[in-house]
Order: structure tokens, then C-alpha cells, then sequence
């Protein structure tokens, strides 16, 4: 992939708009259309380039396909997100490494003090990695619609049984669960209405 030092930026197309924001949803339901490798490989190679602190990318994610992978996500899930989770053709599990620092020197190399800047600093830590693999798990649902996907993005489970079963002892932490697929618009409940402008915003 070639990225051009001085890229053009352009307004997007009204229909493109419509498919990222005004027409996506969050969807309960999905087709049984199943998701290739290269497409989830493809989701991740666009949210990657999206900015973090420090670039320090604390996001991992594990895509959960099987019917074996999804049973062991099931005991963790409330009920209402149960079946929907175990119908989906991929819950993508986004979690958020609490070494990210680590690997600061390389992904960040233009300052090999950054690392020290989180070294012994578990609430620095903790608040940095849950911030920035949040931010990236909005550019998980942008990208994911920008390749054709609907998602269905939700915090009802158990993060405590996650972290159990999926990362015992160590030191990436659940986030949020993303069902992922080709939605089914007959389950689509009504749009609930959004603040508008003033009532959220303010210029300064």
C-alpha cells in the first residue's frame, strides 16, 4: 500500500456519509453470510493508521468465528445479547493491552523516553490504554462500514468472566463486544433520537 506523503483530503460523498453515520445502525441481527479472513485482516489494516497517544495502539482484538469460540463467550453474555452474539457470524472481543509501553521505542521510536513516561504508573496506565483502545474500536465500526460491514457494538457481559477465560492471568483487559456481519434490517429497532447541536455543543 502506497501512502502518498501530501494526500488530497476531500469532503466524502453524500451516499458515503449515509453509509458510515445517517443510515448505519447497530444491528441485532445478521445474515448467515460468513466473514473471510482477508476482510477482518482488512478492518484491522484501516484501523490501525487511526492516532492514539503516543501511537500507542493498545487495541487487540480477537474475532470469535467458531461455534467453539463463541461457547466460551456465552456464559459471560447477558441474556438479551446471548443469542444474537452466538447467531452473529463473527463478535469481534476489542480489548486493550496494559504493557502497550512496552513497545513504545519502536512504535514511537523518535522518543526512546515514552516508555518511562507510564513505567510504574498503573492509573496513568489503565486511564491511557481504556481511552485510546476505545477510540480505536470507533474506527473498528467506521471501518467495518466502510468495507460493507454492519455492526452491533455493546458492553452487556461480564467483563470480569472474560478476562478469565480469554486473558487469564495477563495483562490485556476486555473492552467492548462488536457483532460483525452482513446486518438483517428486519431486526432493526427504531432510531432513537440524538441531541442536536446545541444541545450538546458549544463554540467557545
Amino acid at each position: 500500500m502506497t501512502i502518498h506523503s501530501q494526500p488530497v483530503t476531500a469532503r466524502l460523498s453524500e451516499p458515503a456519509l449515509d453509509q458510515l453515520f445517517r443510515h448505519a445502525r447497530t444491528h441485532n441481527g445478521f445474515k448467515a453470510d460468513p466473514i473471510p479472513d482477508e476482510d477482518l485482516q482488512e478492518i484491522y489494516d484501516l484501523v490501525k493508521w487511526g492516532p492514539t497517544t503516543s501511537n500507542s495502539q493498545p487495541l487487540r482484538i480477537l474475532f470469535l468465528r467458531s461455534q467453539a469460540a463463541k461457547e466460551r463467550l456465552a456464559p459471560a453474555l447477558s441474556q438479551g445479547n446471548r443469542a444474537k452474539t452466538m447467531a452473529a457470524p463473527v463478535c469481534a472481543l476489542l480489548a486493550y493491552d496494559l504493557k502497550f509501553y512496552e513497545h513504545l521505542p519502536r512504535t514511537f521510536a523518535h522518543n526512546q523516553e515514552a516508555k518511562s513516561w507510564f513505567e510504574g504508573q498503573p492509573a496513568l496506565i489503565e486511564a491511557t490504554a481504556l481511552r485510546n483502545s476505545s477510540i480505536q474500536g470507533g474506527y473498528f465500526i467506521m471501518a467495518a462500514r466502510a468495507l460493507g460491514y454492519d455492526c452491533g457494538p455493546m458492553s452487556g457481559f461480564d467483563n470480569a468472566k472474560v478476562d478469565a477465560e480469554f486473558f487469564p492471568e495477563s495483562h490485556v483487559k476486555s473492552n467492548f463486544l462488536c457483532n460483525l456481519g452482513k446486518g438483517d434490517w428486519s431486526k432493526v429497532m427504531p432510531r432513537n433520537p440524538r441531541f442536536t447541536f446545541d444541545e450538546a455543543c458549544e463554540i467557545l
